[in-house]
């Protein structure tokens, strides 16, 4: 059974990290959520709520029911990831507009051995495994080299990306922010939600209202699309992990296209600010790079992002995976 410390102060922990990463685009918060080693007992609680649970709560009342969802589990994830999102997501744009190619290299370290850590858990390559690690690089790669679209700023596609958005979130190997960038939503989100951060700093009730209007527009699909797709999750560790396992293998080996850390960029486009910001990327070698390609630095920030990873990893073993 979790302790209030340290046991549920590491969930938060491992939900800060999910918040960062999934405000990046190319980098998913499932596969922090599988590497620190929650990945399953998110996806089992999160089944564990539905229309029923409301009745339990009538006939065993709120403590018995909160326990039955794995509810300080879910609490203490949420709020790591919540103050993640709010606090991170003006750090990584400030980040990635400065210094992206450090940013992107220590992704790209993270992501591979993420990769090798999944690769372990894979105990026996069928035809199946290996035709769903096929699919999964298929896909993961045409996600990265789709063109984005310009969206209308409307509650219904909020929504609508939202729902999608989730499912790539849990998914370890596919960007949620990505799919929000594919979608034309990016932009709208994270502005939304710095606008509501900053609403909440100057008590501007009138800009956090809009914001958060946005806001619970977003979270309603999430929940939604959240709640449809871990039972789908749930069914498919529990009776086809491996094959299940190789493809989110394939959706990690195919994002590395998008967190390269050098690219050509093709297309410009201009954001919600006014200002002109890359659009469409093109992933070159390093030498090909216009500009310093900061190379031994790179190799060092993928380094440390490949650390980071077996340095997470053992923590949890050595913590039982709670």
């Amino acid at each position: 059974m979790r302790k209030l410390y340290p046991d549920y102060l590491l969930v938060a922990l491992k939900g800060l990290a999910m918040g960062a990463a999934d405000v990046v685009p190319g980098v998913s918060g499932g596969t922090i959520a599988f590497i620190s080693g929650i990945y399953e007992e998110l996806i089992d609680s999160i089944d564990k709520i539905n229309f029923s649970t409301l009745k339990s709560i009538k006939k065993n009342g709120i403590k018995a029911t909160w326990a039955a969802i794995n509810g300080n589990f879910l609490f203490f994830l949420l709020l790591g990831i919540g103050t993640s999102i709010l606090t991170f997501s003006k750090i990584i744009t400030y980040l990635l507009e400065t210094k992206p190619i450090l940013v992107w290299s220590f992704f790209f370290g993270l992501v591979l051995a993420s990769i090798l850590f999944i690769w372990k858990e894979v105990s026996y390559w069928s035809w199946k495994a290996i035709l769903s690690l096929l699919i999964g690089v298929t896909i993961s790669y045409y996600i990265t080299i789709a063109r984005p679209t310009e969206s209308p700023d409307s509650h219904w596609y909020l929504f609508l990306s939202g729902f999608i958005a989730i499912i790539a979130m849990i998914l370890p190997g596919v960007s949620g922010a990505f799919i929000l960038l594919l979608m034309g939503s990016y932009q709208t989100v994270i502005g939304t939600i710095n606008q509501f951060r900053e609403g909440i700093s100057n008590m501007d009730f009138e800009i956090i209202g809009q914001a958060l209007l946005k806001l619970i527009t977003f979270a309603i699909g999430a929940v939604i699309g959240l709640k449809l797709f871990s039972k789908v999750l749930k069914w498919m560790f529990s009776k086809h992990k491996n094959t299940t396992l190789a493809l989110l293998i394939g959706f990690m080996i195919g994002s590395l296209n998008k967190i390269w850390p050098w690219k050509d960029i093709l297309e410009y486009r201009t954001n919600s600010h006014g200002e002109t910001v890359p659009f469409i990327e093109k992933s070159i070698f390093p030498q090909n790079f216009q500009g310093d390609p900061q190379i031994l630095t790179a190799i060092i920030m993928v380094i440390c992002g490949f650390m980071l990873i077996f340095g997470l990893e053992k923590i949890a073993t050595r913590l039982g995976k709670n």
